[in-house]
């Protein structure tokens, strides 16, 4: 099996944005997002809907990098406090170059067995909540007429099939419908909107929530035989949020190593 990579040095390839990143709290792919993007050069505001957590990550993130983040509560399933999220983003760094948007839900239930406040709780965080923040940022960017760049996390079940995970599934086929078709509305005021389907990303709360037995089912299904680490997540949404992906938009990127 090849070895774990190591996490690369930045190369300035955010200097001078100001980026947000939701669900940054923890150690998923939103806090290493975060980590990226201070890397490459950003200022950055995290958010994230648990207030110790969120402290937490950003005192974590100055000791990684130097540069404490800003902080900003937001639930995004509620209208109020992403505007509240746009607004705090604003005032602490006086706008919003590129948004990455995180936030998601899952869980495993058979269809069947699935009661509409399950389905509803999961498209209500990581499909409305995609579009809330999206909207919202758009707003600003196009009010402020700066040609910004949105990044959204789905997933690759939005392609494929997995029991227990029509919830989730149908949420991140949302996801990348929304991707595509905002994108265009967005095109003509300079701004771009892609997204990441990564397969399987390995985390703390991850391996903490799931059953370990199919954690390592699918990680051997990647050709590399392990999940990803989340920087190496981060680091394709950090590319097209950058300057490098000038041409890209209403793509999803898939970020995986599955085989047949």
């Amino acid at each position: 099996m090849p070895s774990l990579p190591q996490e690369p040095d930045g190369r300035s390839l955010l200097a001078g944005k100001r980026v947000v990143v939701t669900a940054a709290a923890g150690t998923g792919i939103g806090s290493a997002v975060a980590k990226r993007a201070l890397l490459e050069g950003a200022t950055v505001l995290i958010s994230d809907i648990h207030e110790r957590r969120l402290g937490e990550t950003a005192d974590r993130l100055a000791e990684e990098t130097g540069t404490r983040p800003h902080t900003q509560i937001c639930n995004v399933t509620d209208e109020a406090e992403v505007q509240a999220l746009v607004a705090a983003a604003v005032d602490a760094m006086g706008g919003i170059d590129v948004m990455m948007n995180n936030a998601g839900l899952g869980g495993s239930v058979r269809l069947v067995d699935m009661t509409d406040e399950q389905w509803s709780a999961v498209l209500g965080v990581t499909l409305d909540g995609t579009m809330r923040c999206t909207r919202a940022v758009l707003r600003h960017m196009i009010d402020a007429g700066i040609e910004g760049s949105i990044v959204n996390n789905a997933s690759v079940v939005g392609w494929r099939a997995q029991d227990e995970q029509c919830h989730y599934a149908a949420a991140k086929a949302g996801v990348m419908a929304l991707t595509r078709c905002s994108a265009i509305e967005a095109a003509e005021h300079g701004i771009r909107i892609n997204a990441v389907a990564p397969s399987i990303a390995m985390h703390a709360f991850l391996a903490k929530v799931s059953d370990e037995s199919f954690l390592e089912q699918l990680s051997q299904r990647e050709a590399f035989g392990r999940a990803a680490e989340p920087w190496e997540v981060a680091n394709v949404m950090v590319f097209l949020a950058s300057d490098l992906a000038s041409y890209m938009t209403g793509e999803v990127v898939s970020v995986s190593a599955q085989h047949p």
